[in-house]
């Protein structure tokens, strides 16, 4: 898959508001509305909808802490794939705390970051003008590959963040080995003469950083430090998630790295 990016536009700024005329990432079609009943086994999720159970698919394997209490609002968007065994994929949940919808749907950031691009709005990729999604590299296979004229290969990693503890925006939520040997091998492509970044998309608007989440996986935090020092660029930005879809903002800054 190409995604063309139109390089001849001169704003590169990051942020959406709900003003403007569409999510960057709009949701197809309709979204079911529930209220939670329980997860289950991970890719489950039960939901009451005028008084009716229905069960959901979730792609978050993550630990959603906060995120699961029943009685809570789900979002929900339809397949029209007959084949499917669910019809409903779980896209957000309302987490009172924080007072907004949280996007748990893994495959967002991989969606908004390619919608982003597409539209010149990502400041670490200017000058770059084609994105290629899921591209092998060796034994490996990365979210995104970024190339240009005259400009060195960008592999791209995307993840989700819904997790936010005293004010900071926390990857990951659950012990990650996926997450670590995808770190791994961005140092191997920084050693190679080629840039490498993470794209953390934080979907709730109560984060004001981010960072490793070292309580959860201090292994994964030992290596976010190490990759940053090795050249491995981290870019997390904040979503606003709606209704209607998925509006990209700010990028956060870093928290302070522990002694």
């Amino acid at each position: 898959m190409i995604v063309r990016k139109n390089i001849f536009r001169t704003s590169t700024s990051s942020t959406s508001t709900p003003s403007d005329d569409k999510p960057l990432v709009p949701f197809a079609g309709p979204l079911l509305e529930a209220s939670l009943v329980r997860r289950e086994k991970r890719f489950l999720v039960w939901v009451n909808r005028d008084g009716k159970e229905l069960c959901i698919h979730s792609n978050n394997t993550g630990a959603m802490f906060g995120l699961m209490t029943p009685g809570s609002s789900v979002l929900a968007s339809h397949s029209s794939n007959p084949k499917r065994k669910l019809a409903y994929t779980q896209e957000a949940v309302f987490c009172s705390a924080a007072g907004c919808w949280v996007g748990v749907n893994t495959q967002m950031p991989n969606r908004l970051l390619a919608a982003a691009f597409a539209c010149d709005r990502l400041p670490f990729a200017a000058g770059y003008t084609t994105l290629r999604t899921e591209v092998v590299r060796e034994q490996s296979r990365f979210d995104a590959l970024a190339q240009g004229d005259g400009l060195k290969n960008l592999w791209i990693e995307c993840k989700n963040v819904t997790m936010v503890e005293d004010d900071m925006a926390c990857f990951p939520d659950a012990r990650s080995d996926r997450g670590r040997k995808h770190l791994l091998e961005l140092m191997d492509v920084v050693a190679c003469g080629e840039r490498a970044a993470m794209f953390y998309l934080v979907q709730r608007g109560d984060g004001h950083c981010f960072g490793p989440a070292d309580c959860i996986d201090p292994d994964y935090a030992r290596l976010f430090w190490q990759a940053i020092d090795r050249g491995v660029e981290m870019y997390p930005y904040r979503a606003l998630v709606t209704r209607n879809g998925v509006f990209l903002q700010e990028a956060l800054s870093l928290a302070c790295r522990p002694r």
